[in-house]
């Protein structure tokens, strides 16, 4: 019987972070089956879920744990019960924000998004510098999965509403397959 385990990762970025970590993943019979990492800043931050032998879960968190010596931070927690792909009957969205930078844009997709019961399966940012003029543009991607009784097109009128109060272009497709 196998363990599930999350785990996520920070450190200074530098070469060899992910190696080091999957080798211990490797030594303890551990399984990576999905994750996302990317280097943000300085820093290296990632996000695993891993599975492991039931009598080796134990083991592997201390020594996830030991990595922390060399700079590497993991913090893991048990991943319990099944984990939908998708909550049920909801139809998945690609939301694109792009404008000037400010505080807030994505607190107020988030919300409303929230309040109309979507869930966020995924979410980017990025920040980066106008070619012309060098000022801070801000870009937003997320998959969001959408209730079928809102519906597309009042996704759209709502997140019209947000672009326009905080001055940005949103951009809504269904993903198709």
């Amino acid at each position: 019987m196998a363990s599930r385990i999350m785990a996520t990762i920070t450190s200074r970025d530098r070469p060899g972070i992910v190696e080091q970590v999957t080798e211990v993943l490797v030594r303890h019979q551990a399984n990576l089956e999905e994750s996302r990492m990317a280097r943000l800043g300085g820093d290296f931050a990632g996000i695993m879920k891993i599975s492991v032998p039931e009598k080796r879960s134990a083991k592997l968190v201390a020594a996830l744990g030991k990595l922390g010596k060399k700079g590497i931070h993991v913090g893991v927690r048990p991943i319990e019960g099944e984990m939908p792909e998708r909550l049920a009957g909801h139809l998945p969205h690609e939301i694109t924000v792009t404008g000037a930078d400010h505080e807030g844009i994505v607190h107020s997709i988030a919300a409303s998004l929230a309040e109309l019961g979507a869930n966020i399966e995924e979410l980017s940012t990025s920040v980066v510098n106008a070619p012309i003029t060098g000022a801070p543009l801000f870009n937003m991607r997320a998959v969001v999965g959408v209730p079928p009784s809102f519906g597309t097109g009042r996704l759209r009128e709502r997140l019209d509403q947000i672009a326009s109060a905080q001055g940005v272009d949103v951009v809504v497709k269904v993903i198709v397959g």
